[in-house]
């Protein structure tokens, strides 16, 4: 199994179906590592491998446990402290979302948070999932000032449970 494939498939079982390996998350998210491993059927060295070449750091690897660090969409509690965001964070999205967001802000959909970059090109990566990148400038500072909680992932993630439109600029 190619890195990008395993990579994939963590994410699915970590953040959407841990119970289709027979897993439950733990606080913090973190499950025990041989389990999946032989639900895989891949050894250490090749999640190792994903989760160090995974260029979203999406995963942690600590000792014997794994997680994925955001971007769930099952019931977890990623115990992640309130933080205080920079004035500006970024999205990255797709031509088509636009209008829906101009009229509703972002929303988590299936997952726990909306998920915001800390700089232009990182969501540019992630807006070009789905063909040409939007790149929304959203005025953090602001939306906390209002009351919003953000947290902040240990990949650099930042978080919030919504967007209001009055705080989205750009595009």
């Amino acid at each position: 199994m190619t890195d990008r494939a395993l990579s994939r498939r963590l994410s699915y079982l970590l953040r959407h179906a841990p119970h289709e390996a027979g897993l439950t998350l733990a606080p913090g998210g973190w499950v025990p590592l041989a389990p999946l491993l032989t639900h895989l059927n891949v050894t250490r060295a090749q999640v190792e491998a994903a989760v160090t070449h995974c260029d979203k750091q999406r995963f942690s690897l600590r000792g014997d446990h794994i997680r994925a660090n955001q971007g769930h969409s099952v019931p977890v509690d990623l115990q992640l402290e309130p933080a205080t965001p920079p004035a500006l964070l970024y999205h990255g999205t797709h031509p088509a979302a636009l209008e829906a967001i101009r009229r509703e802000g972002l929303r988590p959909m299936n997952r726990h948070h909306v998920h915001l970059s800390g700089d232009p090109d990182t969501a540019r990566r992630v807006g070009a999932r789905r063909g040409s990148p939007v790149i929304l400038t959203i005025r953090a500072g602001e939306l906390h000032a209002a009351g919003l909680t953000f947290f902040v992932s240990e990949n650099g993630v930042w978080l919030v449970d919504c967007v209001p439109p009055a705080y989205i600029g750009g595009a």
